[in-house]
């Protein structure tokens, strides 16, 4: 399976509120929707525990109903490289259940999550028979297509304030991940590892927004106060007499 066998092990049928968490579910009429409740389960998965694997088939489309998932892979110099993070209400892997292709990716625990998983055979049921659920995988796609590409100009910026800003512009994409909403539950630690910098220089990026007035840290997590300065903050930065080069990203 693609899950670790013990993670596969440990599935088991959503509860209504686990359900109710699900955003594509709403979408489906009442025929439609029997199924997949039919077929999802979840299971708790610990930090450090794989969700996929690169190199092994897909068997299910995931989703995380709680906690922080990351997809990464390897390079030839064995040096690990993040591509995004998964917060809660975030649906993947919907390209590799369309193309029913091995995993290119890994995909792990930061902490302990409980992750939903929809069989592919079912994916490609309701992508025959509902259009309300084609309508959701091709927001999507769309939207993962703009967040790779972010993606791509983050790794090429050479200043980390911008890269943690705009990484957490990526983390609270409305349409991907519409569990976050305005308070991100993640820790300095947890932010390091998505962004590829030191917890030291994450805590002065995230200082230096909280004084800008983008964002507000609070125990656990921290809270957006204004999202299009996270994804433009060069533009931003334009619009105050900072001294600072980049003031909001700093």
């Amino acid at each position: 399976m693609v899950p670790d066998t013990s993670l596969h092990q440990r599935r088991r049928p959503l509860t209504a509120a686990e359900l109710d968490t699900i955003p594509w579910l709403h979408l489906l009429v009442p025929a439609e929707r029997e199924r997949a409740q039919d077929d999802l389960k979840i299971a708790d998965a610990g930090p450090g525990d794989y969700v996929c694997r690169i190199g092994r088939p897909v068997t299910y489309w995931f989703g995380v109903v709680d906690g922080l998932l990351k997809m990464s892979s390897d390079n030839a110099e064995g040096v690990t490289i993040t591509f995004m993070g998964v917060p809660p209400g975030g649906w993947f892997g919907e390209g590799t259940a369309l193309k029913r292709e091995p995993y290119r990716y890994n995909i792990q625990a930061l902490r302990k999550s409980r992750v939903a998983g929809l069989h592919v055979d079912t994916f490609h049921w309701l992508l025959d028979h509902s259009i309300g659920f084609n309508r959701f995988v091709m927001n999507q796609l769309n939207e993962r297509l703009g967040q790779f590409i972010a993606g791509r100009e983050i790794d090429r910026m050479t200043n980390p304030d911008i890269r943690v800003a705009r990484s957490l512009a990526a983390l609270l994409n409305p349409v991907l991940y519409p569990g976050v909403g305005e308070v991100l539950r993640i820790t300095q630690q947890e932010l390091a590892y998505l962004v590829g910098l030191s917890r030291q220089r994450v805590n002065e990026a995230l200082t230096a927004l909280a004084k800008q007035g983008s964002i507000r840290v609070e125990y656990g997590g921290l809270r957006v106060l204004n999202l299009q300065a996270l994804r433009f903050p060069i533009f931003f930065n334009k619009l105050t007499d900072s001294p600072r080069k980049i003031a909001l990203g700093s």
